[in-house]
């Protein structure tokens, strides 16, 4: 079943299934018909997202357990809602004593019936190693930090974790635990184990498993392997074989092994069940990288589309001015490439080495087999896929699947040829065409397509979109920096490219996972049209201790986060701090989460608390608030209306403006959005500040998809518009017959905006959309409402 809209819940012991059940009746005014779900999996206790699955095989009892689950179920369907689920079948949370399958595989080693479900590199030295000590081996061992448990059966590591003691060695320990007080009769016996326990900083170069990307407490599983695939998704498909569940979103695909035949086999599986479900991938697209229509699912989850709306948001006029001032202020380079290419270096050699040298030996294990290769050594081999892996300009290639011709990675082995050792130019192109064409090359391919993907994430999300501070409303999960802006033909085009091959893909502009909230950057894309008023607070601001990049990046945030009409809140200052130390550590430049500066931390953190109080900061952002505003008004019509499946992420129907986790996961307060405002109260323009306004917007966007179903199953087909403000419209209608669904929404119009969200009805002057034929003034489209959604 294709959902008409979902409505994203992150599930929590503090927020239950239970307490999800009691908002059916909102839901279903708001006029959502599926409910959609952050993993239910059993998670570790305390998780907060559920994506630290311990055991998928049962539905996790901290939100409610199996029959929580139900119940919620059934008090949904009562509404018509639905649910869509999130699965993780990339990893597992590992560590502490609670995966089961985990502690199995320290137990018996090769040896476990879990072997296989875990991506481990056993040779050559048939262990895993193990590096969770937080301090180096020999000091833990002799600081007491490793204990025998008093029943023999374990090593507890920091009061924390549990390491099984193999079972040729239980007697011994059991009958004697005390003998283990003393550290050289406890190394002894772990030098037996099927595990090396190491210091957590040994598992960049030495980790011999595969983790979601540097996270060592999340193992990835070979879900390849149909007993794998079997076991992780027993649950997700039993519930959505008796109609528990219509759908599956899928959690990180590219760190599959294979993902197009996993989203294949997926599809498989439900349509034996019960046909028509829904099924979207989580998936971050390069800037011309399209999903492959033969992986069969409906679309990815929405990253594309946020992209898209917000490129529409932004003034092109604004990119120089903007860039040249970063430039001057922060002293960094202006454009995103030159940022992002010393970031991949900095994670290749810092993050990634052990798994570079896994797969530059993958490699050499070919050119060792061939007398016309032999001599090609694995530094030789590594110093290119390094080159490679720089160069390469999305999540993975997918070497010679439909996916991709081959073009892309043979791009990148073009540019690291350019940059080469002496002698060493044509192997690029080499281990490309390896990867492209040789059956044998298939795990050394597997092994760089794994490593690409966590590569892009950390290097560009989480390290250059934080040290990146042109504008950062074009810094966000699967954004493109690069492109700045795009005009509302260009928007269109690209949304009717994406609707010919998925029409059903999700629509989102928030989630769990965004780096500000979607009403934050849309403010934000107003500074793209106020260029000058941005530079003059900047160069107003008085000197301070931090770097100068830094601050105007926390002051960004600041204004971006600014209420909508008030002054700020108690709480704000201390989410700008959370913000601040966050940004500064995913940066990496004076700051880390392995290394904290905690000195300089709390300066920036201060320097924060200065700008809240620096009356132009909050002035800036009160003049700009009814803006963006207006683009959020945009970006929830567009989302609403336009082809594909629109996502409200939690409590996003009211003003989001949330920053990064954890802040962007707080608590909804429902009871303050009931009841539901109604489209066309005058009432919702006066008090627009409180977000009554967006969400009577968006419920009555949805409420038009309920009623007039075939409208929305009609193509998008742009709207001709004349006169001088033109270039300020976006206009669409989906037609069937004499009755069409017609949007029209302002475009760049902060000069034309007061103190409400709405443009000046004489700023649109002779400005007309023809509709059916006939000519309709801009000036009575928007005359009484923000942006136009209705039927004609």
């Amino acid at each position: 079943m294709i959902p008409r809209a979902t409505y994203r819940i992150q599930f929590h012991a503090g927020f239950t299934f239970a307490d999800a059940a009691a908002q059916a009746d909102y839901l279903a005014d708001l006029g959502i018909s599926h409910l959609y779900a952050s993993p239910i999996s059993t998670a570790r206790t305390g998780s907060m997202h559920g994506y630290d699955v311990v055991d998928p095989t049962t539905i996790n009892p901290a939100l409610g357990g199996e029959d929580g689950f139900r119940a919620m179920a059934a008090a949904l369907r009562e509404r018509g809602i639905g649910i869509i689920i999130d699965i993780v079948p990339n990893h597992m949370g590992v560590g502490g004593d609670e995966n089961g399958w985990w502690l199995d595989v320290l137990e018996h080693g090769e040896g476990s019936a879990y072997a296989r479900f875990f991506d481990i590199d056993w040779q050559p030295t048939g262990k895993l190693l193990a590096p969770f000590l937080g301090q180096p081996y020999g000091e833990a061992l002799a600081a007491g930090a490793l204990k025998l448990s008093d029943d023999g059966t374990a090593v507890i590591a920091h009061d924390a974790h549990r390491f099984p003691i193999r079972p040729e060695d239980r007697a011994e320990t059991e009958a004697d635990p005390r003998r283990f007080d003393d550290p050289a009769e406890l190394h002894a016996l772990l030098e037996r184990q099927h595990y090396r326990l190491a210091w957590w900083r040994t598992a960049g170069d030495e980790i011999n498993w595969r983790r979601f990307f540097d996270i060592t407490e999340l193992a990835a599983l070979r879900v390849e392997d149909q007993a794998v695939f079997d076991a992780v998704h027993a649950l997700p498909l039993r519930l959505y074989g008796e109609g528990l569940i219509d759908g599956l979103r899928i959690d990180h695909v590219d760190g599959l092994a294979d993902p197009a035949g996993y989203c294949r086999r997926l599809r498989a599986a439900m349509d034996a069940l019960r046909p028509g479900g829904y099924l979207v991938v989580e998936k971050i697209l390069a800037a011309d990288e399209a999903l492959p229509i033969g992986w069969q699912t409906d679309g990815t989850s929405g990253y594309d589309f946020m992209n898209e709306v917000s490129a529409l948001l932004h003034d092109p006029a604004g990119e120089a001015p903007l860039t040249e001032l970063w430039q001057r202020v922060s002293g960094r380079a202006g454009d995103f490439a030159s940022e992002e290419h010393r970031a991949r270096i900095e994670t290749l050699e810092r993050t990634f080495p052990g798994q570079l040298n896994a797969a530059a030996a993958a490699f050499h294990g070919i050119a060792m087999s061939d007398a016309e290769t032999r001599d090609l050594t694995q530094g030789m081999i590594r110093r290119a896929l390094f080159g490679m892996l720089l160069h390469f300009d999305a999540y993975r290639s997918y070497a010679g699947s439909e996916a991709d011709n081959g073009e892309r990675l043979r791009t990148a082995a073009r540019a690291a040829a350019d940059a080469s050792a002496p002698g060493e130019a044509e192997l690029p192109g080499r281990l490309a065409e390896w990867m492209l064409t040789r059956p044998e090359a298939r795990d050394a391919a597997r092994r760089f397509e794994q490593l690409s993907a966590p590569l892009a994430a950390k290097a560009v999300e989480d390290t250059a979109f934080y040290r990146y501070g042109r504008l950062l409303s074009r810094t966000d999960v699967g954004f493109d920096p690069a492109r700045f802006a795009q005009t509302p033909a260009a928007f269109l085009d690209r949304i009717a490219a994406r609707t010919r091959n998925f029409p059903h893909a999700m629509l989102a502009t928030a989630t769990h996972d965004h780096k500000r909230g979607e009403d934050v950057r849309a403010r934000l894309a107003v500074l793209s049209e106020v260029p000058d008023a941005w530079a003059a607070l900047v160069e107003g601001l008085d000197d301070s201790d931090i770097d100068p990049g830094d601050r105007l990046m926390i002051l960004q945030t600041i204004v971006g986060a600014w209420p909508m009409a008030s002054a700020p809140a108690d709480d704000f200052a201390e989410r700008i701090a959370d913000w601040t130390r966050k940004a500064l550590r995913e940066a990496k430049l004076r700051s880390s989460w392995t290394q904290p500066d905690e000195a300089y931390e709390a300066r920036a953190i201060a320097v924060g608390e200065t700008l809240i109080g620096t009356p132009g900061v909050g002035a800036l952002g009160g003049q700009i608030a009814a803006a963006g505003a207006l683009n959020g008004l945009v970006q929830a019509a567009l989302r609403c209306t336009l082809p594909g499946v629109p996502d409200c992420y939690q409590g996003t129907e009211f003003w989001d403006l949330s920053l990064v986790d954890p802040d962007n996961r707080r608590p909804v307060d429902y009871a303050a959005r009931q009841p539901i405002a109604v489209w066309g109260d005058p009432s919702i323009l006066s008090d627009w500040a409180s977000g009554r306004i967006k969400q009577a917007l968006i419920a009555h966007a949805l409420a038009l998809r309920a009623s007039e179903p075939t409208l929305f199953e009609a193509p998008l087909s742009p709207l001709d518009i004349t006169g001088e403000r033109a270039k300020h419209l976006l206009a669409f209608e989906r037609r069937v017959g004499d009755r069409a669904l017609v949007v029209v929404t302002p475009l760049r119009t902060a000069s034309a905006v007061g103190d409400t969200p709405m443009v000046d009805a004489d700023w649109w002057g002779d400005t007309h959309v023809t509709i059916a034929g006939d000519r309709h003034r801009a000036a009575d489209l928007l005359g009484e409402l923000p942006v136009h959604v209705a039927v004609h």
